[in-house]
């Protein structure tokens, strides 16, 4: 399911330039709204920026290392181009060429060419270092709003989650651990019911989420949205009551599922500024 972008604003020497997140981890800056400062023909100069043979190895040195589809063949190809009076360069021939992610190209009211917060501060350094510094300045106060609004609220739903946990383990010692097991096999059982809410909200068991990214610490638990610490919540005192009930895993898999997919697509309707405030102007999301 994809998320809903948070837009924003940020504002530099009276420039408005468009921000937005799905995860509120990468950022996204419009490189459109960047360039009108240099020029009342945006597109020409991210362009012009483009066709730089710096710029081609900056993008393709950020994809390799953020992006596991992308094309290193291609890429090649136009390193080897760059420079080259007749070489041209555009943000939808990148993004197709290579299977870029860091660049974006979107349409409508919102429309533009937008770029990770890496690659458009890079991109407002060829502009102007000044205007670059006053980017990064109110790029800074934004982070520090999003923090004081998120922090609380995530490390609360993480720690709702861990007491739901509690239940929900305290739950499967009662209901489906008979007397005289090893500890090794009662690991296995806890392991195992941990895995079921993992498969139901994530796809995917733990050990195929740590085979899949060998280069992060922590868990798949811990890379979650306060949105899927929220239902994991949820999940973990319902599974509880069907453990109860007598319903087998496959059972509560599928029913398990079901409930993970109508909540978060109940939460990701939610708008932000209508949710109720917490504390203060902490608000939930």
């Amino acid at each position: 399911m994809p998320k809903k972008p948070i837009k924003e604003k940020i504002y530099a020497k009276g420039v408005e330039i468009g921000i937005y997140t799905t995860d509120f981890q990468n950022e996204f800056i419009s490189l459109t709204d960047i360039a009108r400062y240099k020029s009342d023909e945006p597109n020409d100069v991210i362009r012009n920026w483009m066709r730089n043979r710096d710029t081609i190895e900056f993008l393709g040195l950020w994809e390799s290392l953020h992006n596991p589809n992308f094309k290193p063949v291609e890429f090649d190809g136009f390193r080897n181009q760059a420079g080259l009076n007749a070489f041209t360069m555009s943000p939808t021939k990148w993004i197709s060429g290579v299977n870029a992610i860091g660049i974006v190209s979107k349409s409508g009211r919102w429309g533009g060419t937008f770029a990770h917060s890496d690659i458009a501060f890079e991109f407002a350094s060829w502009i102007s270092a000044e205007f670059k510094l006053y980017i990064i300045k109110d790029y800074k106060r934004l982070k520090s709003d999003e923090n004081s609004r998120l922090s609380l609220n995530w490390n609360l739903n993480r720690e709702v989650a861990k007491l739901n946990y509690r239940i929900h383990t305290d739950a499967i010692k009662q209901n489906l651990i008979p007397p005289e097991l090893t500890q090794e096999q009662i690991v296995y059982t806890y392991a195992n019911e941990a895995d079921l809410l993992n498969v139901a909200l994530f796809g995917q068991t733990a050990k195929q989420w740590r085979d899949a990214n060998p280069g992060k610490k922590g868990n798949m638990r811990d890379e979650a949205t306060i949105q899927q610490l929220l239902v994991l919540a949820n999940m973990e005192s319902y599974n509880a009551i069907l453990i109860e009930q007598g319903k087998t895993q496959s059972e509560r898999l599928v029913l398990l599922h079901d409930l993970a997919i109508k909540q978060l697509e109940t939460i990701e309707s939610l708008s932000v500024q209508h949710l109720p405030q917490i504390q203060g102007d902490d608000k939930l999301i």
